[in-house]
């Protein structure tokens, strides 16, 4: 087979089975995109391909042309039938960049259709690769601006190299560890935990052990240090995707290895901060003594105890009493958590080897985990350190505090009803891989596979009580009754209800009538398949904190609705971070269900829905490039 491209330039010829061969020729348009207008030729049937810019599914992203740009010309030959099976790269060899290097994408692009793909349209990149730990020797620093004052400084949070790699093993143990809630534990385990601390914090700061060390993981990981393994022009981000919860969870697991080990306790756990439950909703007394290595001054100094957590927290302060402010945070925890039903709305959207970063993120990341990031962290630092930025938040101890109980919460959402609460069973997802440094200081390559029961991995949490489970939201104006949603719509013409008017800056109120393709659905329907309202191409400077909220069917413009309102279907949040590439902005999407809500609303039947998007924070700074209504199966 031969592909020939109409104007012809740097041809790639392939020989399979010596059979069929062909070649890619791509040309760059003045405009600097490029082009593809091929006729293919095998020996049965012709296919003529026309021009058209390089955007199909066929052809790989733009971001992944790089391969073809920075490479020579290649002849690859060979009698036996080309695999695709990715091999495992030495990340000890200097010489493994990818630009010497025939990727698996190499190959898949040339073979997509040979492999039972039936037309162009089809994505032979949908199980392309998973995201390959990090290069260390190509860690560079992090750069952290700011778009509000036009500051940057470069920080330096690569780890140690290491001349050699181990494959992570599951440990073996005695007992299962019980990570204990925070704000339940005695003076002895204090004691105790306080002494790692200190043993960690006085560890050499070139010593991966160090909790300098440990803070900088979070830094090189999720603010831009790394590139995609192959793909030097895409940033390894592990938030926004399916990657959060595995990453932290290991993240997690080493670092509370290193406190055992130095204490001399394999058997040690560490703390959760029990933030969903209203004895936790403050910080932890633990965390607070100025004389502590648990303590760190650059936390939000109007946020100290007894000041109660604002899980829905938009950057100022609400003046709820401390029994609406509980109310809100266990309406906000039922509806992220309990509502979210399948993996991809639970874990967040795929990430492959050579995506864009931060495709979208899940139920969790977005809140309640944003939420006490942003309220922890300390407005008068430059970018809101430690917690409230990404290259910083290692640097509080209470961030591993509120990591474990985020982690609590992915075993908690797995043991709910509902047959599709399980993990992702792509293997592009079980075999992504981290490195971390152990508490021997030996740099282990872990896989996703092997951190999906925390039991496995030798530990679990105190059980205690989830309040959140019984405090389902309830409409502002129950009974409407199927039809709401277009009486709505034509009440609301004279507040400009939006109909195709894309995109949307945020800098006010803005409503949009959202046609529905499914209604009056069946139970069976329904479980089989979630309705959700995706936001596509939602973007912002990524250094800015961003939160808006998205109501449904919600008509008072006089009482803002609030998490406990079924109206309420979500918020999307951002955590300043940045990109090696300052220009990039944040280009992600979001996905909120829908089914329970339209079934409290009593409008399954209505032929749309009308979404109000409500600026919180950083009006005026996102933009919105869709919003249509979808269907998960996951």
């Amino acid at each position: 087979m031969q592909i020939n491209n109409e104007k012809g330039s740097n041809p790639v010829d392939f020989t399979i089975n010596s059979m069929i061969s062909f070649t890619f020729i791509f040309t760059q348009s003045k405009q600097g995109s490029l082009t593809m207008g091929s006729t293919v030729n095998s020996p049965s049937t012709p296919i003529i391909i026309p021009s058209s810019p390089l955007q199909t599914s066929f052809i790989p992203k733009t971001s992944q042309l790089s391969i073809f740009k920075k490479k020579k010309p290649f002849n690859f030959a060979s009698k036996k039938l080309v695999s695709c099976k990715a091999s495992d790269r030495n990340q000890n060899n200097a010489d493994s960049s990818s630009l010497n290097r025939f990727d698996r994408r190499d190959i898949l692009l040339g073979l997509g259709g040979l492999y039972g793909a039936t037309n162009l349209v089809s994505d032979p990149f949908a199980s392309a690769a998973p995201i390959a730990a990090p290069d260390l020797s190509l860690c560079e620093n992090s750069t952290v601006t700011s778009s509000s004052s036009g500051t940057s400084i470069s920080v330096p949070c690569c780890p140690p190299k290491a001349t050699n790699i181990i494959d992570f093993k599951p440990p073996r143990f005695s007992k299962i560890r019980l990570r204990p809630a925070a704000h339940l534990v005695d003076a002895n385990y204090l004691e105790k935990f306080t002494k790692a601390m200190e043993l960690m914090k006085a560890l050499p700061d070139d010593d991966p052990r160090s909790f300098k060390q440990q803070a900088n993981v979070h830094c090189a990981y999720c603010n831009g240090a790394y590139d995609h393994v192959g793909f030097p022009d895409q940033q390894l981000q592990i938030h926004f995707s399916w990657l959060f919860f595995p990453f932290h969870r290991f993240y997690l697991y080493f670092y509370e290895r290193i406190l055992g080990k130095l204490i001399g306790d394999p058997n040690f756990a560490m703390p959760f901060w029990n933030w969903d439950s209203p004895p936790g909703m403050v910080i932890p007394d633990i965390y607070v003594d100025p004389t502590s290595p648990l303590y760190d001054e650059k936390r939000n100094v109007d946020h100290q105890p007894p000041k109660m957590l604002d899980l829905d927290y938009v950057g100022t302060e609400e003046l709820l009493s401390k029994r609406d402010q509980i109310k809100s945070n266990l309406s906000v925890m039922y509806r992220q958590i309990v509502t979210y039903k399948t993996p991809s709305l639970f874990h967040g959207a795929a990430y492959r080897a050579g995506d864009n970063p931060s495709p979208g993120m899940g139920s969790v990341e977005n809140n309640p985990h944003t939420a006490v990031h942003r309220w922890v962290g300390d407005k008068r630092e430059p970018f809101s350190e430690d917690m409230g930025n990404f290259y910083s938040a290692g640097r509080d101890p209470l961030f591993y505090a509120h990591h474990c109980n985020v982690d609590r919460l992915w075993n908690i959402w797995k043991s709910l009803p509902g047959k599709k609460r399980t993990d992702f069973t792509d293997t592009d997802w079980l075999d992504s891989s981290f490195l971390f440094y152990d508490e021997n200081a030996n740099l282990v390559r872990v896989k996703v596979r092997d951190c999906l029961n925390s039991r496995t991995l030798g530990y679990d949490y105190q059980k205690v009580n989830i309040p959140w489970l019984k405090n389902k939201p309830t409409p502002r104006r129950p009974g409407r009754g199927s039809g709401s949603g277009s009486a709505m719509a034509a009440e609301t013409n004279t507040k400009t209800v939006i109909r195709n008017a894309f995109p949307i800056v945020l800098d006010k109120l803005v409503r949009i009538e959202v046609p529905r393709t499914k209604k009056s659905r069946t139970k069976v329907e329904k479980e089989n398949e979630e309705e959700v309202l995706v936001l596509q191409n939602i973007r912002l400077d990524r250094d800015v904190a961003v939160k808006f909220d998205v109501y449904i069917n919600d008509e008072d413009d006089e009482t803002p609705t609030e998490p406990e309102d079924s109206e309420f279907a979500g918020s999307f949040t951002n955590i300043p971070h940045s990109h090696h590439n300052p220009g990039v902005k944040l280009d992600t999407n979001l996905t909120l269900p829908l089914s329970d809500l339209l079934e409290d609303l009593d409008i399954e039947g209505d032929d749309n829905i009308v979404v109000t998007l409500v600026p919180k924070e950083g009006k005026g700074l996102v933009s919105i490039g869709n919003i249509k209504i979808d269907f998960v199966r996951d």
